[in-house]
């Protein structure tokens, strides 16, 4: 009797037996992925960025549902995936195994719905990133973190196929074709009006702006962006870079008002990438001060020193 046990077990595909798993574990660097994403997004922090793609992609208007980060919606969806995955092995199928039966066969339709509608998901965003990023700007507009997420999502579908006998297949391929068209229709809906990019052919004025200046300028950061100004000099940016708008936030609103910005990406508003084309620009924010082109953030105490200011030197901002 032992014999024959071990003989049926013996011919359980390994597959079979992890792919809970391995979906967990999947799903787990999912979770961290989408959770570091999420805590820097909410927090204000920084995220490491190997290219300046992420910071392209991450701070675009298809990085944003709901007024809440994305990274925050993929974090639940891979959590959920966990739990799935798991939830079974927490009953002994020893002890009941009519509820652990059951609760296999709803957990595995959960998994393959929710590996599938992640899929079409990723595959629609990965559209995205290269049809709006990668094209424009090469190797340069590639964010890994989102690349990332997609082979994450790809592999949950994978496994949740390969993950056990599925007895009615046609029955399956149904599911998952409905699946896939709500998805679809439910994505391009959330994306339709606010979270849709401009195009180029859209105008100037209905181009992306970058977010708001929310800090206050002092009579020193006015009278600096008046004298950059008087002399000709010039900041280089995008709307999604976060450092260009750390730039402007040090000059408060009223003060950034002033200097002379040039918006280097065509999609936003009053581009002007013919002229920043004609620059050796290395990375945003550049300046252009006095014929010489420096990249980076800069304090306002070395614009003052870059320009030759010699008014007050008080910044509010720390300077």
């Amino acid at each position: 009797m032992s014999s024959s046990r071990l003989s049926r077990k013996r011919q359980i595909p390994w597959i079979h037996r992890w792919s809970r798993p391995l979906i967990a574990a999947v799903a787990l660097l999912g979770m961290l992925n989408t959770g570091y994403l999420t805590i820097t997004k909410l927090f204000g922090g920084e995220t490491a960025c190997p290219t300046s793609g992420c910071e392209q992609v991450l701070a675009s208007n298809y990085a944003t549902v709901f007024g809440q980060p994305l990274a925050l919606f993929g974090l639940l969806a891979y959590t959920a995936m966990f739990v799935f995955a798991l939830a079974p092995l927490a009953v002994n199928p020893e002890k009941n195994k009519p509820l652990r039966t059951e609760i296999e066969n709803w957990t595995w339709l959960f998994l393959f719905v929710g590996s599938t509608a992640m899929l079409v998901f990723s595959g629609y965003l990965m559209y995205v990133m290269f049809s709006q990023f990668v094209v424009p700007y090469g190797a340069a507009g590639i964010c890994y973190y989102c690349l990332a997420s997609a082979l994450f999502a790809l592999t949950l579908f994978v496994l949740t196929l390969v993950g056990r006998s599925w007895d009615d297949v046609g029955q399956l391929f149904f599911n998952g074709i409905i699946v896939a068209m709500v998805t679809i229709v439910g994505t391009l809906g959330v994306y339709a009006n606010d979270n849709a990019p401009a195009t180029a052919d859209s105008g100037a004025a209905s181009g992306q702006a970058m977010p708001a200046i929310t800090t206050v300028s002092g009579p020193a950061e006015i009278a600096l962006a008046q004298h950059l100004t008087s002399i000709g000099a010039k900041m280089f940016g995008a709307y999604w870079c976060p450092h260009c708008h750390d730039q402007k936030q040090l000059f408060g609103r009223e003060a950034a008002a002033q200097i002379t910005y040039i918006e280097c990406d065509p999609n936003g508003q009053n581009s002007q990438a013919a002229l920043c084309a004609t620059r050796d620009i290395k990375g945003y924010p550049s300046w252009e001060i006095n014929g010489q082109l420096v990249s980076g953030t800069k304090s306002l105490q070395e614009l003052a020193d870059l320009s030759g200011y010699q008014g007050p030197r008080d910044f509010r901002q720390g300077g």
